[in-house]
């Protein structure tokens, strides 16, 4: 999984993965009025369909399009990203699979994931 998420970093991320909190260097001298947009979001029903077809790298991917869009519909740049993930039984493999979906998914929104 570590793989996975160093593939998102950005130049402002601090510290690695594992810490009590994701770090992030702001560089406010790129923006004409700095302010921090935040979104969280699930991946609702798309869930049972990913248990059903056994594919869960997919819904990682989905759910970080989803935070980003409402991001970017209020003109914020998605910046970083913090996943939680909430399961009855711990599958390792299947976690893996989530976490190098919702990678991907910062990969192509250019946003890091730091926690």
């Amino acid at each position: 999984m570590k793989a996975s998420v160093r593939r998102t970093t950005r130049p402002e991320v601090i510290g690695g993965l594992g810490g009590f909190a994701g770090l992030f260097a702001l560089d406010t001298s790129r923006y004409r009025q700095p302010l921090l947009a935040s979104s969280t979001d699930g991946v609702g029903t798309k869930l049972a369909i990913a248990q059903a077809m056994d594919v869960h790298d997919t819904i990682g991917i989905d759910l970080i399009g989803m935070v980003v869009d409402d991001l970017v519909v209020c003109g914020a740049e998605p910046l970083f990203v913090q996943d939680y993930i909430a399961c009855g039984r711990l599958v390792p493999e299947k976690i893996a699979e989530i976490v190098a979906g919702v990678a991907e998914g910062c990969v192509r929104a250019g946003c890091a994931l730091v926690g």
